[in-house]
């Protein structure tokens, strides 16, 4: 199959690309739920049959979605079919994702069973669930499955899609490593296969890392699945709670690894090692951790007269969960007082790096937003002075520069709305803000007593969780390539 680029077809739009590879991806999916079944059945847990009817089921639909449009994939995949296939394969895959949830007995409605797999997918980490300790071993291994899925597919799409459909100035990435323009999908193929054997590959260490420090194998598995994919999702309540001590070190190691540029480690294999260490956006992101751990460490020592070690600890493992988008929680640190609550809200929209697996912001767009700052504070002060705006010794265009701007506009637009739309719904304040901010965001736990780090989203009503799952999707895809689709100058011919 060759599909190839082109920026507008002069046809009514055809529907038949996007819908072969969405029916590909969604019988692949369909294929990766018997390995819970497989599980299930080992253990003899009496909910193997869920899967396998969840199998058949996703597996027999994909397959006829694929047949049934395969006569299309000989044609170019047009700007307008590149931008609907991203999004609708984030929706498409947790509609067949949430099957397990409806079909296993864990009371779960429609909208719990599609927010759980939304959350998953997005690698968000919102769980409408408790009583995670008793929930099938099959179903948990599903939950940690589909956050690793989202997390391999999200660095395909940031590195891949994203630059090529130039949304929030990612397109200063796309001659970085690769040049995509043309051939999209063929050479999304090539990516993901170098991508995938660096996921595994770190996947695996930070089993074994779990392992070694006393994890039983099945919880390794699952927290290594959401740890790589800075999802969050864990087998129990107390979420990395249950682990505290030296496996939050191992935690942070990795949560960092996966939130770093995927394309760095293709260039340290490749033999060249310059650009990891000279990217700005990592450097940036290591000295947000660092400053922030030592801060809230050196506030708990002062403050909470707690020892430096324990301190410190709990500081970079929940700064670092926060920030990368993962949503770990070792502790309730709502209990550190309001200071605390701020930081973390703050480092919620800071976000990882570009082509990662983590979410929010991301760094970059902040440094190119300072940079713009500095540089038009130059120009007033000579304005006959030629001040040309860079990044990493790269000159940043116009095109990047709004693209970046209208990004931040949007965030904060989005934000404000969901929040009012939540409120709505009768929630309080911080629940609407913190719950907008972490379903946009892709974060994973709020603030306050429902859905804060002890807390969790199954007490919210309906409508809420579908505002919420709306943000979760709109933020994991970079806002513009949703909003796009439902605009009327980009339907027309």
């Amino acid at each position: 199959m060759k599909i190839e680029v082109a920026e507008r077809s002069p046809n009514l739009f055809d529907i038949r690309p996007v819908g072969y590879v969405i029916g590909l991806l969604v019988a692949c999916l369909g294929g990766t739920m018997l390995v819970p079944f497989a599980v299930d059945l080992a253990v003899r847990n009496g909910e193997w049959a869920v899967f396998l009817q969840s199998a058949v089921l996703t597996m027999l639909s994909g397959g006829l979605v694929a047949l049934s449009c395969s006569s299309g994939t000989t044609g170019r995949l047009t700007l307008q079919q590149t931008f609907f296939l991203t999004t609708s394969v984030w929706v498409a895959l947790p509609i067949f994702g949430a099957l397990p949830f409806m079909l296993a007995p864990v009371d779960a409605s429609v909208t719990d069973a599609f927010f759980e797999a939304m959350s998953g997918l997005t690698t968000t980490g919102s769980t409408v669930f408790s009583d995670l300790q008793e929930m099938p071993a099959g179903l948990l291994l599903w939950r940690s499955m589909i956050q690793w899925f989202g997390g391999i597919g999200i660095v395909v799409v940031a590195m891949v899609f994203l630059p090529e459909l130039r949304i929030g100035g990612m397109q200063i990435f796309r001659s970085e490593a690769f040049d995509t323009m043309g051939k999209i999908l063929p050479r999304a193929a090539e990516i993901a296969s170098q991508i995938s054997w660096i996921y595994v590959v770190i996947t695996f260490a930070c089993f074994l890392s779990y392992r070694t420090l006393g994890m039983s194998g099945f919880d390794a598995i699952n927290h290594a699945l959401t740890t790589v994919s800075t999802g969050g999702f864990s087998t129990t309540d107390a979420s990395f709670g249950a682990f505290q001590g030296v496996p939050e070190y191992a935690a942070s190691l990795f949560m960092v690894l996966a939130s770093l540029p995927f394309v760095r480690y293709i260039q340290l294999i490749a033999g060249t090692a310059q650009p990891f260490f000279r990217d700005s956006q990592i450097r940036a992101y290591l000295g947000i951790i660092l400053a922030a751990t030592l801060v809230l460490s050196i506030f708990q020592v002062t403050v909470d007269e707690r020892g430096f070690e324990e301190s410190f600890r709990e500081a970079i493992f929940n700064v670092t969960s926060i920030i990368s988008g993962t949503g770990y929680a070792s502790v309730n640190y709502q209990l550190w007082g309001s200071f605390a609550m701020v930081c973390f809200f703050c480092l919620g929209l800071v976000g990882g790096c570009a082509g990662s697996t983590s979410c929010s912001v991301k760094v970059f767009r902040y440094q190119i937003l300072i940079r713009a700052v500095v540089t038009q504070i130059r120009r007033i002060h000579s304005p006959r002075g030629v001040f040309a705006l860079r990044y990493d010794d790269r000159r940043v265009g116009d095109d990047v520069l709004s693209s970046v701007m209208a990004f931040f506009v949007l965030f904060i637009v989005s934000l404000g709305v969901l929040s009012v739309l939540l409120s709505l719904t009768g929630l309080d304040l911080v629940t609407c803000v913190t719950g907008a901010a972490t379903a946009i965001g892709n974060v994973g736990p709020g603030l306050g007593p429902i859905i804060g780090p002890s807390g969790y989203f199954g007490p919210l009503n309906d409508t809420a969780k579908w505002l919420l799952i709306a943000g979760m999707l709109v933020g994991r895809l970079e806002l513009m390539a949703v909003y796009v689709i439902f605009t009327r100058a980009f339907w027309q011919d």
